[in-house]
């Protein structure tokens, strides 16, 4: 409540975490739990003389690290996990506020993000390094400065926005090598900076540049992308050898050969590749949302680790196997397989849990089906090849009885993990898992064989036993060298590669379904553990009613004792009362010596006090009686009801039995409800979940009738812009037939001018004939076709003045249709009428040219072949034309000279 008194300044969630962490006005930062709201930590104040007010905040994807920044050229960054300041950073002396902060994240350091990017009051973003306080290369300039930044989920780019608008892109990977190169040494100090206390100037490091220029304005050429393309040639074994992000399992296998492990940065990395891990988020929270089994709910007993968490993880992880198949509950060595594994991978537990299922499926194949006992299959086929390579390390082991359980299964079922240490096992898992399942038992066999100077000299089953399951002096690269010569020299009939399947990865969605052992006993171990803890419940209740009887019967004796007590006093009363009834009677005696003595003197006297004695006496003695019978019909009136009460406690105790036991009842059944519920619940979310999925399959088909409709759409358009072809390529052709009648025509023209110069007005009859043929099949040019008819009825004299002129009228209709359209088939008739004309083509003004975008079209065209050789049979008839026409002309020129100016001469 006392959180709403405050002014929130800026709050966000930890990444991989429900902790939400805020910062108020008063520079104070706290940790909240997201589910109860309850502060789970708050950072202490900064040192003295370091204290800045915070603005701007960034976390590594790990969440243990924290940076703040504000109006200072000082950076604070926090351990989450120690919750105290740990370093300040002094940024150069250019800095004087921080804008925005982001760390650039990177797909091999785990979370544990080094690289910071600041972005500065100077519009400039510097990188640096947080461990070494290096400046490994900085964006923008005083020029071009950055408004805001970000960085992309994979690191590989950062975008962002300039001052002056513009959108800039930078490749981190053309920075970090330019920023890589050998620079000249430079080392920035801030001069005349504030006074600080020793123990803050223990924690302030200075940024240092590590490189002399901006990459991208020391590389001024254009960075190209080049898009690699898969050949069509690629073999299906390098299909299969892809692994995700980009790996290939060959060169993998050959970079291991080379250097006998994987580099520690990426080797997880490698690993998960090399598993294919489906990374089943939904399925993996099922299995988790189910809780701790109840064969691992004590595992703290049987395996104590001293890190809770690390307890945690393995519990969880066990929980999920056991959830997953009911075998794993009842596998005793589970815990020992998965350990290693755990321990790995603590910060996730998803590739955890999925790591050790691949394990499981692939490398323990087998394993199960003589279950509860070892897999004597895998047993005996090591122990062939164990015969085949060493006989005489076998004989030794058989002669003092050691069997394959003994040097071979400690191991399998610890993974090695007993024998090996950290660096040791994570390089014999590095070509585990990139060879064949089978590779794992012949790693085993080979530790046996490269064993057997030790073995040989051992000679009592406690030695072998403590061998087996301790460290020993054995060199891991000689056993990996001896397990691959192992895979290359063992015979086919007894290599257990034949028996073992190959690997095969995770089910992406939902995990197989793993029942490869006897169910009957596993059913049965189950049966018998549910009935041992049934027993032990009944055990436990029937405890519980013991104490409580027991404290019954205290109780009981407490109040007998407490009675008796009583009974004593009573009866202690009674004695004294006797005591006192016999001094009495002494003083009777001497009354009565008395009376004796005064007898004489009052005789009458004596005898009425004789009598009234003896009354009293008779008197007291009828109480004396009443008061003992009294005491009588007490002590029965009490030994009675001690026997009621004993009787109707024997009645009472099975009715309390029995309402103790409906109670019970009454919670198993609130229980069950409360787990049915659960499940309603459970199956309600599965089901939202199946209807959005059904939903989203629903858009995704109304997608595709979308693109379906925008196809069809296209393939309509093809097809008109096909028909449309096809309508100008038929008009194409008809022309194309009027070029060979009008050639034919030409042919007769040229015979019938060496025959006979007088049937020159019969040749020009000819020809307009031709031309009335050729206005029939151009119907669009009806006018211009009507006017060449008039005008070749017109005297031969004028003939050349008219062509010339038919000639300007028709380049200026060309130039009007290109402008209009630029159509090439009306350029193309306009062609074939001048040509029909006698007008040189090829001296033609430019303006009147084919575009080249139809020249283009026509090269396309599968018509081009026939369009060039029409063309060059024009050209040839052209020019037999042309010599023609000058022969008439000149001719005509000699009988009949001209009025005026001769026009043009036409040239070929």
């Amino acid at each position: 409540m006392f959180v709403s008194l405050w002014v929130y300044k800026r709050f966000f969630f930890l990444p991989l975490s429900n902790t939400i962490l805020s910062c108020f006005k008063d520079n104070s930062v706290f940790a909240w739990e997201f589910d109860t709201l309850h502060c789970k930590y708050q950072l202490s104040a900064p040192v003295e003389g370091s204290v800045l007010f915070y603005k701007v905040f960034a976390v590594t994807r790990d969440g243990r690290t924290l940076v703040a920044g504000g109006k200072s050229n000082h950076l604070h960054l926090w351990c989450l996990e120690l919750k105290q300041l740990i370093r300040i950073i002094q940024m150069p002396e250019k800095v004087r506020a921080v804008r925005h902060l982001e760390f650039l994240p990177d797909s091999f350091d785990g979370g544990s993000n080094q690289v910071l990017g600041v972005l500065s009051q100077d519009n400039i973003m510097r990188f640096i390094n947080i461990e070494t306080c290096k400046l490994l290369f900085d964006i923008g300039s005083p020029e071009e400065g950055i408004s805001t930044a970000v960085i992309s989920p994979n690191g590989r780019y950062i975008a962002s926005v300039m001052e002056n608008g513009s959108l800039n892109l930078y490749s981190v990977q053309a920075l970090t090598q330019e920023g890589n190169k050998p620079p000249p040494f430079m080392f920035r100090v801030v001069e005349d900076g504030p006074k600080y206390t020793p123990e803050a100037n223990k924690l302030i490091t200075k940024v240092t540049s590590g490189r002399s220029k901006r990459p991208w304005k020391s590389n001024q050429r254009k960075i190209q992308s080049r898009l690699l393309k898969l050949q069509a040639n690629t073999s299906l074994e390098n299909k299969e050898n892809e692994l995700p992000g980009g790996l290939n399992k060959k060169r993998l296998q050959a970079l291991l050969k080379g250097f006998g492990e994987y580099p520690a940065k990426y080797r997880m990395f490698v690993w998960r590749s090399l598993l294919q891990l489906p990374e089943n988020h939904l399925a993996f929270s099922s299995l988790i949302d189910r809780g701790i089994h109840s064969a691992f709910v004590n595992i703290q007993k049987e395996y104590p680790i001293k890190s809770g968490k690390l307890l945690r993880v393995l519990q969880r992880t066990l929980s999920a196997l056991a959830h997953w198949s009911a075998i794993f509950a009842e596998t005793p060595y589970m815990p020992l397989l998965a350990f290693p594994f755990v321990k790995l991978f603590q910060n996730n537990q998803l590739i955890c849990f999925e790591v050790v299922a691949t394990v499981v499926v692939n490398f323990c194949q087998h394993w199960f089906e003589y279950f509860p006992n070892p897999p004597v299959n895998i047993l005996g086929m090591m122990e062939n090849v164990l015969a085949h390579h060493d006989k005489e390390l076998l004989q030794h082991l058989i002669k003092y009885n050691v069997t394959s359980q003994v040097y071979a299964w400690p191991l399998l079922e610890t993974l090695l993990s007993e024998v090996l240490t950290r660096e040791e096992w994570l390089k014999a898992f590095d070509n585990i898992f990139s060879n064949h399942p089978s590779y794992f038992l012949m790693i085993v066999v080979a530790y046996v064989i490269c064993s057997r100077a030790s073995l040989l000299h051992c000679n009592q089953a406690a030695d072998f036993e403590y061998f087996f399951h301790h460290r020993n002096n054995v060199d891991i690269n000689v056993v990996i060298k001896e397990a691959y010569h192992l895979m290359e020299a063992t015979p086919l009939e007894i290599h257990p590669q034949h028996m073992l399947d190959d690997f095969t990865p995770l089910t992406k969605g939902q995990y197989p379904v793993f029942n490869k052992y006897p169910t009957f006993i596993v059913n049965y171990q189950a049966q018998k553990w549910e009935k041992i803890r049934q027993d032990e419940i009944e055990y436990l209740r029937e405890r519980q009613l013991a104490h409580e009887s027991e404290a019954k019967a205290q109780e009981q004796k407490a109040e007998d004792e407490a009675w008796y007590r009583k009974q004593k006093l009573l009866q202690e009363a009674e004695e004294q009362r006797q005591k006192i009834l016999l001094e009495e009677e002494k003083l009777a005696e001497q009354r009565q010596r008395l009376a004796v003595v005064k007898r004489e003197l009052k005789v009458k006297e004596l005898q009425l006090l004789d009598a009234s004695r003896r009354r009293f006496l008779n008197y007291q003695q009828d109480q004396v009686q009443m008061e003992l019978k009294r005491l009588n019909d007490e002590i029965a009136r009490k030994a009675s009801m001690r026997q009621q009460e004993t009787n109707a406690i024997q009645v009472i105790e099975p009715e309390s039995q029995k309402q103790l036991f409906e109670q019970h009842l009454i919670k198993d059944q609130e229980v069950v409800t409360k787990e049915m519920k659960e499940e309603m619940e459970a199956h309600r979310r599965k089901m939202d979940l199946e209807d959005q999925r059904v939903q989203r399959l629903t858009e995704i088909d109304k997608e595709i009738q979308k693109l379906h409709t925008v196809a069809e759409e296209n393939l309509a358009r093809a097809e008109q812009k096909h028909t449309d072809t096809d309508g100008r390529l038929h008009p194409q052709r008809r022309l194309g037939r009027d070029d060979q009648d009008r050639v034919r025509h030409y042919r007769e023209i040229v015979k019938l001018l060496h025959d006979n110069r007088v049937k020159e007005a019969e040749l020009l009859k000819a020809m307009r004939e031709t031309e009335g043929k050729k206005q029939e099949d151009v119907v669009q040019n009806k006018a211009q076709l009507e006017e060449e008819q008039k005008a070749a009825a017109a005297a031969d004299g004028h003939r050349k003045q008219f062509l010339d002129d038919k000639m300007n009228d028709e380049l200026e209709l060309a130039e009007k249709l290109q402008r209009e359209d630029g159509c090439f088939e009306r350029l193309h008739d306009l062609k074939a009428r001048c040509t029909e004309r006698g007008i040189d083509v090829q001296q033609m003004p430019r303006s009147g040219s084919i575009c080249l975008n139809d020249l283009s079209t026509l090269a396309s065209s599968p018509h081009t072949s026939r369009r060039a050789e029409l063309a060059r049979q024009e050209r040839e008839l052209m020019a037999e034309v042309w010599r023609l026409r000058r022969r008439l002309t000149s001719r005509a020129q000699a009988r009949h000279p001209p009025a005026r100016s001769p026009a043009t001469a036409w040239s070929p």
